[in-house]
């Protein structure tokens, strides 16, 4: 069926006019297009649903209960709807961003719209302007924006907009643990060049790409973001990353945590002497060495949630062979083990089963290509000598054995920070790899259309600007920000022109619109 208007009355006693579909029995609201609390209000919003209808192609067909008169003519002549604008999304949105202090140091009206844009729809740059124009914002010239990437490098607004994450991070969660992890973006462009490469990519992508580190603190809120060539390892990342934290801010006193890939020698090093705190995932094929003294007392048992707080070797230098003899594994300290670093292992038996799971998967993907069901391709377990391909059982039955182990390697003594909080801290991970799909979907950061380094290097600054944005406004109001757009972008205010004068509508906010709103918008919505 097709739109129609309705009359609501409302609990304050004003009467709601609403734009709506009835399907299947059920009706569904389209837009709240706001409350009147007189006659005269009532017909000219009624005059501007009319006009509004039209946009949905329905202008002809209103709804009986509204008693409008068949005759149009009937209505005041000079009835026109000047405007309307999502004001309660516009204005939620302008006051997350002046709350984290971003006008303080921005002041630029088409960066912020940009950013504005980029949390209600993502999109490229000259779609923004139908997106501002929908949400009821006169849209700037395309080439103003593309005049704003340009000032937005040259001004240095990526630094001016950490400066004011970092101190609304200190002010609330604080910078004790930092979590970094990776990502990449593509690019729908032909031909590589000095920083678009070919490289490494989860999803088998072979377009050029770039690497993207970012720095959040423990609840996911953006710190810093790096840019590098789409052909680095993720290993070489880390360190530049949190180095360029550290020069910003002066800061020495954090735990950085990370996950396996970014578990090298080389950055463990550098970090230490950097003297900074790390946790790093360990990867399960050191755990037969790491754990040789807790095999050699308990054999293959090992109860669920038990921790074995140890040590592992810095390099490929192993650890002394005669240590297994003694059950107690070793106290790790920088003085007592300078070729070591402390290792904590944990054996969950929910993640032994998803291991196991796993790699029974991979033992039939194997037996398939031996047998010759499956095409051959490089396979874990599958053995070749001589052109002959063999299970390797031997390497199977270790993989087994390990199933349900988790490690973290740290340089963080036990006496400041028990093993439980170690893998605690690390388990914030998931905080940073929320903020990278947000990113990458509720943001859409990729695929990236610029060509030059200084527009990708702008690019990501107005995505890393809106993740603080968003981040802010979820923790207000504990709902994503999907769930956020959804629910405040309908409410549309209006503004009606009949005999001359001009009369604005706001909606009609009730349920959870208005919570979400009064998370945002305390001041406006206080003791509502």
């Amino acid at each position: 069926m097709s739109p129609r208007l309705r009359k609501v009355t409302t609990g304050s006693g004003a009467t709601a006019v609403q734009i709506v579909r009835k399907h299947r029995g059920k009706v569904a609201v389209l837009e709240h297009l706001g409350s009147a609390h007189s006659e005269a209000e009532l017909t000219a919003l009624l005059a501007a649903g009319e006009e509004k209808l039209a946009d949905y192609g329905a202008a002809d067909q209103l709804e009986l209960e509204l008693g409008l008169p068949n005759d149009a003519a009937a209505l005041p002549r000079a009835r026109t709807v000047v405007g309307s604008r999502s004001s309660i999304l516009i204005d939620a949105i302008t006051e997350s961003w002046k709350r984290l202090g971003f006008g303080d140091v921005v002041d630029d009206e088409a960066f912020f719209q940009l950013v504005l844009a980029r949390l209600v729809e993502p999109t490229s740059k000259a779609d923004s302007l139908r997106v501002l124009a929908e949400l009821g914002i006169d849209p700037p010239h395309h080439n103003t924006f593309l005049n704003c990437l340009k000032r937005a490098k040259d001004r240095d607004y990526r630094g001016k907009i950490a400066e004011k994450c970092f101190a609304h991070s200190v002010t609330t969660t604080g910078i004790s643990l930092l979590l970094y992890d990776v990502t990449t973006l593509y690019f729908e462009a032909e031909k590589e060049d000095a920083l678009r490469q070919v490289g490494y990519s989860k999803e088998r992508r072979v377009d050029p790409q770039i690497v993207v580190g970012l720095l959040v603190d423990r609840t996911g809120f953006p710190l810093e973001i790096g840019c590098f060539e789409g052909a680095k390892a993720e290993t070489h990342t880390i360190i530049p990353v949190i180095k360029a934290f550290q020069e910003r801010h002066h800061v020495t006193d954090m735990v950085v945590a990370a996950d396996a890939g970014m578990l090298s020698a080389k950055n463990l090093k550098e970090l230490d002497d950097a003297r900074l705190r790390f946790i790093v995932g360990s990867r399960q094929t050191k755990a037969p060495h790491d754990l040789a003294t807790h095999f050699r007392w308990n054999g293959e048992y090992t109860e669920d949630g038990q921790i074995i707080d140890t040590i592992t070797p810095k390099g490929i230098k192993r650890l002394d062979p005669e240590r297994v003899k003694t059950r107690r594994e070793p106290v790790w300290s920088a003085q007592d083990h300078p070729d070591a670093w402390r290792v904590v292992w944990q054996y969950r038996r929910k993640r032994a089963m998803r291991d196991e799971q796993t790699l029974n998967l991979q033992r039939n993907r194997a037996l398939a290509i031996i047998d010759g069901d499956k095409p051959a391709k490089k396979a874990r377990f599958v053995k070749v000598t001589d052109e002959e391909k063999a299970f390797d059982e031997k390497v199977y039955e270790r993989a087994m054995k390990l199933s349900g182990f988790k490690g973290y390697v740290t340089n963080i003594p036990v006496g400041t920070m028990p093993a439980a909080e170690v893998i605690g801290s690390y388990h914030d991970l998931w905080h940073a790899e929320q903020s990278f799909r947000m990113s990458k979907t509720d943001l859409r950061a990729r695929p990236i259309f610029h060509r030059t380094r200084d527009a990708i290097e702008a690019h990501l600054t107005v995505v890393f600007t809106a993740l603080a944005v968003s981040r802010f406004m979820q923790d207000a109001t504990g709902v994503s920000l999907k769930k956020i757009i959804t629910s405040l972008r309908p409410l549309r205010e209006f503004t009606g022109r009949i005999g001359g004068q001009d009369i604005t509508f706001d909606p009609e906010i009730t349920g959870e619109a208005r919570e979400i709103a009064g998370g945002l918008l305390p001041d406006r919505f206080a003791g509502h």
